[in-house]
């Protein structure tokens, strides 16, 4: 009985002594692992930052993190092939910690990738349009790659499950009512990821793009994957499913160029002069700024008993300079009626008890 007291005393005593051996010798590990990644990136970050370029920058912040837990992780992979005990611990881990870091390290490369390609697209510049495109294009590219990326991650992951391996190798035996089900319960989710993939494809809109949609005048601010942010013109925005852009009509006002043509109406008298106004129209819109020099001109292009109608055509690099060129002009025209020629203003006509032509200003 005694001989077996100290038999378990002496296991015990050895199995404790297994596992701080194998916990110290991992620590160690890691804690080399670590000092050699610190001096690695401490290194790139030098190098990047005397570059002066930001992709370097951005390559350099999105790798580091999960180059961190990758080399930490691998440097265990190497210690746990010396130490049986160690070995077992990472063997039922290894199907969750492998599929997430590479995931990770794919994304993190997917990320940086895209952040650096984004720097060559300016939206800063007057002429942005292809620009836009490019960061459209990008985005969804970087939004769509993503959702593959952490579904295909979480597959592996789960598989490395046996009961859940199971469940799948059921599911795959009866693969005609699961199959149905699956694609039931996916149909929206498989819909938004088609109409974001027909998005940067087709390209319907662009981010910047000012656009009329649910009666709402507004600027592409986000497009992702199953809706579009639309920024209203007094900051709220507007939330709309990705397919409306695909199944419904709107208007994009900056689809190949942001230039635009603006009117300003003037309702006179059908008795005022034309040509004082245009005259004073064409030095109106040569003195203000936001004119582009492109279109200005004046036609009476409706009359009626009491009013002839005046259109004043204009043109503008973008729409709010147009919207402000358009108030600029309607202010200046109509003082410039009322100081100099206010009779030119619209007024009601009727004949009165005597026969004579009235006039109501």
């Amino acid at each position: 009985m005694l001989d077996r007291i100290n038999d378990f005393i002496g296991a015990d005593i050895g199995l404790h002594g297994e596992v701080a051996e194998a916990v110290l010798i991992a620590v160690l590990v890691a804690m080399v692992a670590l000092a050699m990644h610190w001096l690695v990136f401490r290194g790139l970050q030098h190098l990047s930052d005397a570059s002066g370029s930001k992709a370097d920058n951005i390559v350099v912040s999105r790798l580091r993190r999960p180059t961190r837990f990758a080399i930490l992780a691998l440097a265990l992979i190497i210690v746990a092939r010396e130490l049986p005990l160690l070995d077992e611990i990472w063997q039922k881990v290894a199907g969750f910690v492998m599929p997430a870091l590479i995931g990770w390290m794919v994304l993190a490369v997917l990320h940086a990738l895209v952040n650096t390609m984004a720097l060559s697209a300016d939206v800063s510049v007057e002429d942005n349009l292809r620009a836009r495109r490019r960061r459209t294009k990008l985005a969804m590219f970087n939004r769509i790659a993503t959702f593959l990326v952490i579904f295909v991650t979480v597959g592996v992951m789960l598989l490395s499950i046996p009961g859940v391996r199971d469940i799948g190798m059921t599911l795959v035996a009866s693969a005609g009512l699961a199959g149905l089900a699956v694609g039931a319960a996916a149909q929206p989710a498989l819909r938004s990821l088609i109409a974001g993939v027909q998005m940067a494809a087709t390209e319907p809109i662009n981010i910047d793009d000012v656009v009329i949609i649910e009666g709402e005048w507004g600027w592409i601010e986000e497009i992702r994957t199953t809706y579009v942010v639309v920024k209203i013109w007094d900051e709220r925005r507007l939330i709309v499913p990705t397919t409306k852009f695909l199944e419904e009509p709107f208007q994009n006002w900056t689809k190949t160029t942001a230039k635009l043509l603006g009117t300003v109406f003037l309702y006179l008298d059908p008795a005022a002069r034309v040509e004082p106004i245009r005259q004073e129209f064409e030095r109106q819109i040569n003195a203000n700024q936001r004119w582009d020099g492109r279109v200005q001109v004046t036609q009476v292009t409706e009359t009626t008993r009491d009013t002839k109608e005046v259109r004043l055509l204009m043109s503008a690099k973008d729409s709010p300079t147009l919207f402000d060129l358009r108030c600029d002009i309607r202010e200046g025209i109509t003082d410039w009626i009322s100081e100099t020629c206010p009779e030119a203003f619209a007024r009601n006509r009727w004949i009165d008890e005597t026969g004579r032509e009235a006039v109501r200003s």
